[in-house]
């Protein structure tokens, strides 16, 4: 992933994920390195979640974006999150709220909207895959929910594509039982 314009990266693995075809021009504003999609007939599209559902649309695949209007909704507020508190939080501090903001959230659910797999999962896990890389066997069981999900979804067809696979330690080499 290119370090300058980790989201117009992110587009491409999504743009490859759902099947469309290569060619789509993405380029960044600002400082703050906004994505930005060049289309041919009409003004460019600008932003993460605005692009990533466009492409979703583009590829007929809305599912991802949920099926019910609670649905739509879960899954909006998780790209609303992915944008604002992963992509804007950068200390060690940041890092942390976010994964026990996570980890608790997905306590009790398989996916981000509940049951079903969507954009928001795909996003997220782009957008953490350099975090969870970086942590220790320690941090990666202290946020387990978290650590399942994104195994979970590492392995989901398609998505992980060239990123690395993180690894997880299957068996507990301890307990906390005496």
């Amino acid at each position: 992933m290119a370090a300058a314009a980790p989201g117009a990266a992110e587009l491409e693995l999504l743009e490859r994920l759902l099947g469309l075809p290569a060619g789509n021009k993405y380029g960044v504003q600002g400082e703050r390195k906004v994505p930005v999609l060049q289309t041919n007939n009409g003004p460019g599209l600008t932003g993460l979640m605005t692009i990533a559902a466009h492409l979703v649309r583009q590829a007929k695949k809305e599912q991802l974006l949920g099926n019910t209007a609670e649905e739509k909704a879960v899954v909006q507020q998780w790209l609303e999150y992915r944008v604002t508190r992963v992509n804007g939080g950068s200390s060690k501090e940041d890092t942390r709220i976010t994964l026990k903001d996570l980890n608790m959230h997905l306590e009790d659910k398989v996916y981000l909207a509940g049951n079903i797999f969507t954009l928001a999962d795909i996003l997220m896990y782009y957008g953490l895959h350099h975090i969870m890389v970086d942590l220790t066997v320690q941090e990666k069981e202290k946020y387990l929910n978290v650590s399942r999900w994104f195994n979970h979804i590492q392995h989901y067809p398609g998505v992980r594509q060239h990123l690395s696979n993180v690894v997880f330690i299957k068996n507990r080499l301890y307990t906390n039982a005496h």
